[in-house]
């Protein structure tokens, strides 16, 4: 595209964000709609956060995503916060209306789509194991909260993360029906049976698009457990290779990027994006191309 004088300017911030994805779907959404605006990276030093955010007024930058390590700090320095980012506890997508920042969670949303679209499961009323507390898992527990999931399970390394996060939501008045467990296999495995999804969310924003080594207790999960893994890359996570393997439903994190970015989108600019061409774009991409 030609960039002119009047080019808006979209982008995403982190801490790395090089290898973030985002860049690839929305400049591909953009170009395809004839839109006169460009995405782009920016990195931003945790230290710097502040300031950035700043940044984005003062050049008037027309939105951004947030990625890690920014979506629960972010919320300090904003004008105003949706209800359901507030709920969540994280904001990954910002637009600037007239120079007022309003953060807004489009991950949980991503999440859920991604679920029913691709594997056709609706969370009401499922059992969830969530791996991970991050940001990431913050959008995943919210949204299983909103869409009425009977129980939640949080397991994380450290365990002072997952208590956060529970408390969180427990504050909320959302929590009655969350609860923790160490992280391994031999306290997954206490919970295995009781469980329909098995979402992780843990190394989601990391370089290693293979994602973690998870011991996952197979032997003693229902054959219709569903894995979810927010971690993408070209081809399955470890964890996905392996339940595919053994004849499990399996979402890719791809599509919670997607349809997550769907939604910015239709924030930022007013439009429905373009699926088929943002997923065309992202798998060009993934495959090298």
């Amino acid at each position: 595209m030609e960039i002119r004088g009047d080019t808006k300017v979209l982008g995403i911030i982190g801490y790395p964000v090089e290898h973030s994805l985002s860049p690839v779907i929305h400049n591909a959404a953009l170009k395809e709609l004839k839109l006169n605006c460009v995405y782009v990276a920016f990195p931003v030093n945790p230290e710097k956060l502040k300031e950035a955010i700043e940044g984005i007024k003062a050049l008037n930058v027309a939105g951004v995503n947030v990625t890690i390590p920014h979506k629960v700090k972010v919320m300090d320095y904003l004008d105003e916060i949706s209800q359901e980012a507030a709920a969540i506890g994280a904001v990954n997508t910002i637009v600037n209306e007239g120079g007022r920042l309003i953060g807004f969670n489009t991950d949980a949303s991503g999440f859920k789509d991604a679920l029913y679209r691709i594997a056709g499961v609706d969370l009401s009323g499922k059992r969830v194991l969530v791996l991970g507390a991050g940001g990431a898992a913050r959008a995943v527990v919210g949204q299983c909260l909103l869409s009425g999931a009977s129980s939640i399970i949080v397991s994380n390394r450290t365990k002072a993360r997952a208590q956060e996060l529970v408390l969180h939501f427990k504050n909320a008045g959302m929590g009655s029906n969350i609860s923790i467990i160490e992280w391994g296999k031999q306290y997954w495995r206490q919970v295995a049976a009781r469980v329909d999804i098995i979402a992780n969310t843990a190394g989601a924003g990391q370089k290693d698009d293979l994602g973690l080594e998870l011991e996952i207790p197979w032997d003693d999960l229902d054959k219709n457990t569903v894995f979810f893994d927010a971690v993408y890359g070209p081809g399955s996570t470890r964890l996905l290779k392996e339940a595919e393997s053994r004849g499990y439903l399996t979402v890719p994190g791809k599509f919670m990027l997607l349809y997550q970015g769907v939604e910015a989108f239709k924030l930022w600019t007013g439009l429905e994006a373009p699926l088929e061409v943002m997923e065309a774009a992202l798998d060009r991409f993934l495959k090298g191309g």
